[in-house]
């Protein structure tokens, strides 16, 4: 994606090229792929999911991540602007921008619970949420963006992060990828 951002087609032509190709699938069809349904903006959770998603693609496995409704804060990019109509705007100043904007969901605390965590994993030497989300790229971990929750709340793929492996695709299509998984995970 360039620095400008993707554009919805942009996005969509990418399907085709991150469904695999028929190596691919054949190098899968064991059961080396890995389906996640992203459906939370909270920091634990996410990186729980990152942790699984990870740890899969580098022990070889196909993973897929479909983040939709409150999932996909983790794909907007803070930094990026984009014309909205009032809906939009109101999702957009309601949910978080982006992975360091997430909360945890349990023992908030006003934000010290959420900045304890953060320090914690900083003295543990946890990757952060950002780094885990580069990490996740260099593994071939491929992100869909959810077309049906993207116009719902108004969100546009031009504010989403720049990221390697992306695309913008309906359930139907993301079904298909998981039909093929030998794990399908729900968080």
């Amino acid at each position: 994606m360039g620095s400008a951002g993707p554009t919805r087609a942009k996005l969509r032509a990418k399907r085709t090229r991150l469904s695999g190709t028929g190596a691919q699938r054949k190098k899968n069809a064991s059961g080396s792929r890995l389906s996640i349904i992203f459906f939370s903006n909270d920091l634990d959770k996410a990186v729980a999911a990152f942790i699984i998603a990870t740890g899969a693609a580098a022990s070889g496995m196909q993973v897929d991540i479909f983040f939709t409704f409150w999932g996909l804060s983790v794909l907007r990019d803070p930094r990026k602007k984009t014309k909205k109509s009032f809906v939009g705007r109101m999702f957009g100043w309601m949910l978080p921008k982006g992975s360091d904007g997430l909360k945890l969901s349990k023992m908030h605390m006003a934000g010290m619970g959420t900045a304890m965590i953060r320090g914690l994993m900083k003295k543990q030497n946890v990757s952060s949420l950002p780094e885990m989300i580069e990490t996740a790229g260099a593994l071939g971990v491929r992100f869909h963006a959810c077309t049906t929750s993207m116009d719902l709340m108004g969100i546009r793929c031009e504010e989403l992060i720049d990221y390697p492996q992306m695309d913008a695709v309906g359930v139907t299509s993301f079904l298909g990828m998981a039909t093929e998984s030998k794990t399908t995970l729900f968080i």
